[in-house]
């Protein structure tokens, strides 16, 4: 029986509906780890992963479905979203075909061991016991860049895969330019006098807090009939399926800025992923482009808009209507310049806005000695410590805050893992200073507590593409530039000038 060109491209659909289906399967069983799996469960879990992984692998690979590629690939009467639609699907296809389907098993059930062992280890300050599964997840690393031997270096394979069209030396370059203007201005903001944080640590009821923080993020215009936000170690965001976009979050009763800061931050990549436009949704377009892209809106949101005077114009009379004593002698200029503080520290994510890009470069250079062969697993705590102590002039007390701290390297994959954060920094004011010059007042509508027209901005220019274009181009179509890191230090140094009274 002949297959009709029509036929043929809906069963090419029904293909891809079912590999993310397979996908949301499979963030659905990560999501249930990282939030409510009973402890004594952590082994099953991770065998029902690998069977997951290996059956999506085996779909993703299936001949037949290369096939139905290339006959449509000799089709001329696609359109420009079903040719896009094609070469990325293309692209994934023989980027999967590559992975022999027993290696991508192996590499599945290692992370979640690998993951379930961090989550116990971290807490008892116990790298030696990760030693054994990052060197293992070092090897698979490695085993799998040499797939792609296009790649000269291991680096650029895993970058490509996160940031398409961007590679270590482009990355490397962007950090040198941010690491030649931000350690001045460090210097400079730090030796000015601090503001005032004690109010930040008093008692804080936990459920308050998570309220306060689902309402500023339902204000955003994150969709609780499509998601919810639960309680996790990391937080993060994830899609289970089209319609299902969940945010997670972390709640500290002495620590005011956790939670909110933590909520703000993950409804800016769900407002990215419930906007992508419906008729992507179940193609290889329907997600967020890059790594780079989606960390550009969580930044935004939590960072320009979030910790903006105009935001707290609006929302600091209602977080102290939800805080009357703790906050009773709180002034509204005070908590706008509380969290914006600056200040070396250890912890990546709780990092203000100057010196965090210190803590990524800090992990990619990382990365890269790893990759490189120029530094061992065993010595990573060590090495972890000596560029704290360069970089940012701190010393963790113990491993738990230094190469314990991110969950990104016990999930099983070493390469590519932190780019993406200081890439989403750079874009972020991109595109936060073209939609402020396409719809003026946005500040206005900010103290206001009224997001919909930035949010409609974003939604029209970034979120409904998808993977429509590619990341360079999407930039280049919503604001007019390519990659530049401009607009961020100008951002940056007009905020904390007025802020700390000092000439950046």
């Amino acid at each position: 029986m002949t297959t009709t060109p029509d036929a043929a491209w809906t069963e090419l659909q029904r293909h891809w509906q079912e590999l993310a289906d397979l996908g949301g399967i499979g963030s659905l069983l990560g999501w249930d780890q990282s939030t409510y799996l009973p402890s004594g469960a952590a082994a099953g879990r991770s065998r029902q992963q690998a069977l997951l992984s290996r059956l999506r692998h085996e779909r993703a690979t299936d001949p037949a479905y290369g096939r139905l590629l290339d006959a449509a690939a000799a089709r001329d009467d696609l359109s420009p979203l079903q040719t896009r639609m094609l070469a990325v699907a293309r692209k994934n296809f023989e980027e999967s075909t590559r992975f022999p389907t027993a290696f991508v098993s192996a590499w599945s059930q290692h992370g979640g061991e690998s993951y379930s062992a961090w989550t116990t280890a971290r807490p008892e300050n116990n790298f030696a016991r990760m030693v054994p599964y990052l060197e293992k997840s070092l090897d698979l690393s490695l085993q799998a860049a040499s797939y792609f031997p296009e790649f000269g270096d291991p680096m650029d394979y895993f970058i490509d895969q996160s940031d398409e069209g961007m590679t270590a030396a482009q990355v490397g370059d962007v950090f040198a330019q941010l690491r030649a203007a931000l350690v001045p201005m460090v210097e400079a903001v730090t030796a000015a006098p601090a503001p005032r944080t004690d109010f930040l640590f008093r008692a804080y009821p936990v459920q308050t807090q998570l309220a306060f923080g689902e309402a500023v993020s339902r204000d955003y215009g994150y969709d609780f009939a499509r998601g919810r936000q639960d309680l996790t170690h990391h937080p993060f965001m994830t899609r289970l399926g089209g319609a299902d976009v969940r945010i997670t979050t972390r709640v500290k009763e002495h620590d005011l800025s956790e939670a909110l800061y933590s909520t703000l931050h993950e409804t800016g990549h769900a407002l990215y992923e419930q906007g992508v436009a419906d008729d992507l949704l179940g193609t290889p377009l329907g997600g967020g482009v890059s790594a780079g892209v989606h960390e550009s809106q969580s930044r935004l949101w939590e960072n320009l808009v979030g910790r903006s005077r105009p935001f707290w114009a609006a929302y600091f009379g209602r977080l102290r209507d939800a805080f009357p004593e703790q906050l009773a002698d709180v002034t509204e200029d005070e908590m706008h310049r509380a969290v914006n503080t600056v200040a070396r520290s250890l912890i990546r994510t709780d990092a203000d806005e100057l010196t965090y890009n210190l803590h990524v470069i800090t992990r990619y250079e990382l990365e890269r000695e790893l990759l490189a062969g120029r530094l061992a697993v065993r010595d990573l705590a060590d090495a972890w410590h000596a560029a704290y102590e360069t970089n940012l002039g701190q010393r963790a007390p113990s491993d738990v805050d230094g190469a314990l701290q991110d969950v990104h390297w016990y999930f099983g994959s070493i390469g590519g893992a932190f780019q993406g954060y200081t890439l989403g920094n750079v874009l972020s004011a991109q595109f936060y200073a073209a939609a402020d010059a396409a719809t003026p007042g946005l500040e206005d509508d900010i103290v206001r507590g009224d997001f919909a027209r930035l949010h409609g901005w974003l939604r029209e220019h970034v979120y409904a593409h998808g993977r429509r274009f590619p990341p360079n181009e999407l930039l280049e179509r919503a604001t007019g530039q390519s990659l530049t890191v401009e607009p961020y230090l100008n951002y940056l140094r007009s905020k904390y000038s007025a802020l700390y009274g000092v000439n950046l």
